[in-house]
């Protein structure tokens, strides 16, 4: 039987897809954002979806029938207080009931581990102590906890992407976190066969145009024979003539002064180099303003498909509704390969765990 798995705050669920590779059954999710929920349930059809605000279900009637049955419960709760710099905020601040339900739910249904997954500064905010808040809160359960900070270039992600993890377990030493594997995939192992769309151009559904020219791709196209999601966006013609001045390997430094424009981003009006790995890919990837999401030598942005590709996605996944959700489904998803890591380090120890026991039995 394969370990029972609750995902929280799941997004489109990158991370349920992770734990579901390496041999998990997510049994029950969670997601408010109706659409975003949408999309999950065409990928993860026998998970049982609730669409819901987290803070307004009854959890009685919600949790207490997976109690004793769920060995992990994975996710990462939104959470503003220990961001705020000069404002001590706690776990029971209200602007931070996202992350008070999810340790409401592990007290509720005490799996034998949980996986919180958030921004770096978890850890190191106002000196540490929302996270020493979380460790009483947690070992005040019984749960022991590891936690440090992971890149998803790390675990063969073509992409920069640190994320806090806090691996929990009931009554025992916590599993390691995952040990980083050796290489880089790159922006062009990812996206090299999709390099063909000019602004506009694209459709929701089409054929795929090149062989795979990666083992990376040759794996996220496996189980896929249609190609999903690849749409250029429609730029404008002074974005056009603006990007035809930025060769490749280069940004807004090579522009001319009547062409700068101001922006909070880093990285605005620079193409993205192939042979390196990505920056984060946000949820506004599909401007060249909003980052470093220009192609490496088209003059557009790089499509859904292609930051699903930087994700770590699969082909097969694919991402509904608008234009400005399948971004959000996208941007702020776990990569599913960071999750499988992540997974991997807990299924290793369960199959411990039953062979100390047949061990002890026989």
């Amino acid at each position: 039987m394969k370990p029972k798995v609750i995902d929280l705050f799941a997004g489109v669920g990158g991370m349920s897809l992770g734990f579901e590779q390496m041999g998990f059954d997510v049994v029950f999710a969670n997601e408010y954002d109706v659409s975003i929920a949408d999309a999950y349930k065409i990928n993860h059809p026998n998970t049982d979806m609730l669409v819901a605000d987290i803070t307004t279900v009854d959890f009685e009637e919600t949790f207490s029938r997976y109690f004793g049955e769920i060995d992990v419960i994975i996710g990462g709760p939104p959470c503003q207080g220990f961001s705020q710099k000069g404002q001590r905020k706690t776990i029971h601040d209200e602007r931070n009931f996202l992350f008070k339900s999810f340790v409401r739910v592990v007290e509720k249904v005490r799996p034998k581990y949980f996986v919180m997954e958030n921004v770096p500064n978890l850890l190191t905010a106002e000196r540490g102590y929302f996270k020493k808040e979380l460790e009483k809160l947690f070992n005040d359960m019984g749960y022991e906890l590891n936690m440090g900070v992971l890149n998803a270039s790390d675990y063969g992600v073509p992409q920069n992407r640190r994320r806090a993890i806090i691996i929990g377990k009931q009554g025992d030493v916590a599993p390691s976190l995952p040990t980083p594997q050796e290489g880089k995939v790159t922006i062009w192992d990812a996206i090299s066969d999709l390099a063909y769309l000019n602004s506009g151009e694209g459709s929701e559904k089409q054929e795929y145009r090149n062989p795979p020219q990666s083992s990376y791709q040759e794996t996220l196209r496996k189980e896929s024979t249609i190609l999903y999601n690849h749409v250029a966006t429609n730029h404008s013609a002074l974005a056009l003539e603006r990007l035809s001045l930025i060769p490749p390997n280069s940004g807004k430094e090579v522009l001319p002064e009547e062409h700068l424009t101001k922006s909070i981003y880093s990285g605005t009006w620079t193409r993205m180099r192939k042979n390196e790995v990505s920056v984060t890919i946000t949820t506004r990837f599909d401007t060249p303003s909003s980052g470093k999401f220009t192609h490496p030598f088209l003059n557009r942005a790089i499509t859904v498909r292609e930051a699903a590709r930087i994700q770590s996605f699969p082909d097969s996944f694919h991402f509904v509704g608008t234009k400005g959700s399948q971004m959000k489904q996208v941007g702020n998803a776990v990569p599913p390969l960071l999750a499988k890591a992540i997974a991997q380090v807990i299924m290793k120890d369960i199959e411990v765990y039953k062979e100390d026991t047949a061990y002890a039995k026989a």
